[in-house]
């Protein structure tokens, strides 16, 4: 169920905004308006975008499902994985329905297996160190602020040949839950 009545109020809150303001700028009454954020009554598409024009806001925000909104992933909230036969270590940043983003650190020496393949695309920034990356027939060195990518279905591996530990952020996109992907 969608709970458009809470947006409402939690956006006017915010803003500082009085019903009686709503009311005056959308000619709705306040038991109506009541009644909306309460999510006792469902209003149309006209009288939400009226209220979207009011609150100052796209009327498609109003229509987001929770898990469609604005998803906060705070440092010290990360959740943290190992993967591959090194056990490197997996930051989980955020993820959207079809897009994970990760901070993978891999230490001197460490890969992340051979013909490692999954699902996916992924786009890779060395933040840290220095890594080579192989995917069949084709390999490089790369150092901070490099960038590649591939098709992540096709074997590949990333190993540190530096000396101090190497940090990757990695995107995958995946047509399934992406989370889970590169693990």
């Amino acid at each position: 169920m969608m709970d458009i009545g809470s947006t409402i109020r939690a956006i006017r809150k915010r803003k500082n905004i009085t019903i009686a303001q709503i009311c005056e700028e959308t000619g709705l009454s306040q038991g109506f308006m009541s009644q909306v954020e309460t999510n006792k009554t469902s209003p149309s598409i006209t009288t939400l975008e009226n209220i979207a024009n009011a609150l100052k806001v796209p009327l498609a925000y109003l229509l987001l499902n929770k898990k469609d909104k604005m998803q906060i992933v705070r440092k010290d909230e990360r959740r943290i994985t190992t993967s591959g036969p090194d056990k490197l270590m997996v930051f989980h940043l955020s993820s959207t329905k079809n897009v994970h983003m990760m901070l993978v650190e891999v230490p001197p020496g460490a890969s992340t297996g051979a013909n490692h393949a999954h699902e996916g695309e992924e786009v890779h920034v060395v933040i840290q160190g220095t890594i080579f990356a192989e995917q069949g027939e084709d390999a490089a060195e790369f150092h901070a602020g490099d960038s590649f990518s591939w098709n992540a279905c096709t074997p590949h591996t990333v190993k540190n040949i530096g000396e101090d530990t190497a940090i990757v952020m990695i995107s995958i996109y995946t047509e399934s839950d992406p989370s889970n992907a590169f693990i």
